[in-house]
């Protein structure tokens, strides 16, 4: 389970920092300013991405071959996406701690924001090909992604689930079932 200093440190503990009880931590970080810290932190970067993305990506992209352009093109438009639907749950969860809808009202289908994005798949081709101020904002997206999916399953009770939805063995082993399993079909 994941203890308030990690998700705020957004990095594992070691052993002897681990929580003695395994309780859901959710409302104490919020309590504790944890949700503020991450709010800052995922609305910094996405002015960081957008402005970099806009600016300095956008001559860096341009002096790329084309196929790792290609890459560079895809890895943004799914940049873009993962950070824009982070901070629509960030301003989401925003709105009910500062009172401005109830629980109820953000939990409704048409408020709701469904936290399906994934993890950035870094062993693509030509993945080094990219600058590298893009892999390091991927990165963060990720460690963000990864924060955001554990606070809202300790907020919904399942902070388990959403650690073996974003595990990287996970999606790996997933993967590999994908792959062995269509090829025994055909």
């Amino acid at each position: 389970m994941l203890c308030a200093k990690e998700f705020e440190a957004g990095r594992p503990l070691t052993q002897s920092d681990q929580p003695r009880d395994a309780q859901s931590i959710g409302p104490r970080i919020v309590a504790t300013g944890g949700f503020d810290t991450l709010y800052r932190e995922g609305m910094k970067l996405v002015e960081e991405a957008a402005a970099y993305l806009d600016g300095d990506g956008r001559a860096a992209s341009k002096l790329l071959e084309r196929d790792a352009s290609l890459l560079y093109a895809s890895q943004s438009m799914q940049l873009t996406t993962r950070l824009m639907q982070l901070a629509s749950w960030l301003l989401l969860q925003r709105a009910v701690r500062e009172g401005e809808l109830t629980e109820e009202q953000a939990q409704s289908e048409e408020r709701r924001v469904e936290l399906n994005t994934k993890m950035a798949d870094k062993d693509v081709p030509m993945w080094e090909t990219l600058p590298l101020a893009m892999r390091e904002m991927i990165e963060k997206a990720d460690s963000l992604n990864k924060r955001i999916h554990a606070l809202d399953a300790m907020e919904r009770g399942g902070a388990e689930e959403a650690e073996q939805k974003v595990n990287p063995v996970n999606n790996h082993l997933a993967r590999l079932r994908d792959a062995f399993g269509a090829k025994t079909e055909g």
